[in-house]
């Protein structure tokens, strides 16, 4: 930590890719994300007072310097808002050093703060002994991100990041959190999911996200259900006059986009990638549609990755900006890079950025010393 003290522990979280099931968690649905091998990194040292000093090594001069006293939900700030959210989330009244650094692409719908709310609340448990299980850290972080940084954010990010083991997709039911590991494999089939980052760098702190998870909750009470979890699709359309259009458009992309989820798990069990790649897209053409969360960049990259030879593609995360994904053979993904940059350059977007991840670990604590 350079002129900072060493810390007493390091901890580490993973961001994620969703490969189906995107804005349903919080209407208590099924996700299937996986981990992928970008993560964030936190060393944290106790202190014997109730100071606490952040700095990120991507911002190195921009130390932020508050304490326990002043830990207060819905107060201004930028990305440290989301470290001190789980701070006040996990009742820590004791100061802390806490030094940030990582790889997840900032804005490219990889959930880069959930893993910086799960490296915390990792490193953060072990070093206060708190005790606290994988689920109660997941509600915790989503508890920060909810009330204290003030995104009203599904429970998907943060669980996928805490509880994701390597080689696995994450089946997790949003509704009790429980999970099943769903063996994922591409590689021996020839076949590889290709991450495509927009550089149309989204803000959920705008309403937009608020908007959508409105709808589909004021849709619940007019269906007289908890949640849409509760009902198929045939019910929806037969009950479509109770609902405004917007209503209506949000709930039919949250009930079609959980069928559409445990399908892809009973597809991905006996590897039929092409139904796979179809559910995919028709992922994104829902949320294209129905939930009018995409971008003329995400559009752009999905089409042109169709184009060229993708079995599926869809935008992924919240929206509005953000990362697409692309299910392809190993052969053609040279193409379809080339293809997606492009189509960028023609419409005169920012150039794309490309990634690719196996499924890996959640997280971790890297290291503990004792004082």
């Amino acid at each position: 930590m350079s002129d900072w003290l060493a810390p007493d522990v390091i901890a580490s979280a993973p961001g994620r890719v969703n490969l189906i099931g995107e804005h349903i968690d919080y209407s208590q649905g099924f996700v299937l994300p996986f981990a992928i091998s970008y993560r964030t990194t936190a060393q944290i040292r106790r202190r014997d007072d109730q100071i606490i000093r952040i700095r990120s090594q991507q911002k190195i001069r921009d130390e932020i310097t508050t304490s326990i006293s002043d830990l207060t939900p819905g107060s201004q700030g930028g990305w440290e808002r989301y470290v001190l959210g789980v701070m006040w989330a996990l009742g820590i009244s004791e100061g802390v050093d806490i030094e940030i650094d990582g790889d997840v692409p900032l804005g490219a719908g990889l959930s880069s703060s959930a893993a910086l709310e799960c490296a915390v609340a990792t490193g953060l448990n072990n070093l206060f002994s708190l005790g606290l299980d994988t689920k109660q850290l997941a509600l915790l972080a989503q508890k920060a991100e909810n009330e204290y940084v003030g995104v009203p954010c599904g429970i998907m990010d943060q669980s996928v990041s805490i509880m994701a083991e390597a080689g696995s997709a994450l089946l997790l039911d949003c509704r009790d959190l429980s999970t099943t590991l769903v063996p994922f494999d591409l590689g021996a089939s020839g076949l590889e999911l290709l991450i495509i980052d927009t550089q149309a760098h989204h803000a959920l702190v705008d309403g937009e996200y608020a908007n959508r998870r409105q709808a589909c909750e004021s849709a619940s009470a007019k269906l007289h259900i908890s949640s849409l979890r509760d009902v198929d699709i045939s019910t929806l359309v037969t009950s479509k006059k109770l609902l405004s259009n917007e209503e209506f458009m949000r709930a039919h992309h949250a009930v079609s986009e959980m069928a559409r989820t445990l399908e892809a798990v009973a597809v991905l069990k006996r590897k039929d990638f092409v139904t796979l790649g179809a559910l995919i897209t028709q992922s994104h053409i829902s949320l294209r549609d129905d939930y009018e969360v995409s971008c003329p960049e995400l559009n752009c990259a999905v089409d042109a990755a169709l184009a060229h030879g993708a079995l599926g593609a869809r935008m992924i995360g919240g929206g509005f900006g953000g990362s697409a994904i692309a299910l392809a053979e190993q052969g053609q993904i040279k193409a379809i890079k080339s293809a997606i940059t492009d189509a960028f350059q023609s419409a005169q977007y920012a150039e794309p950025r490309f990634f690719t991840s196996l499924p890996a670990e959640g997280a971790k604590l890297i290291k503990r010393q004792d004082r």
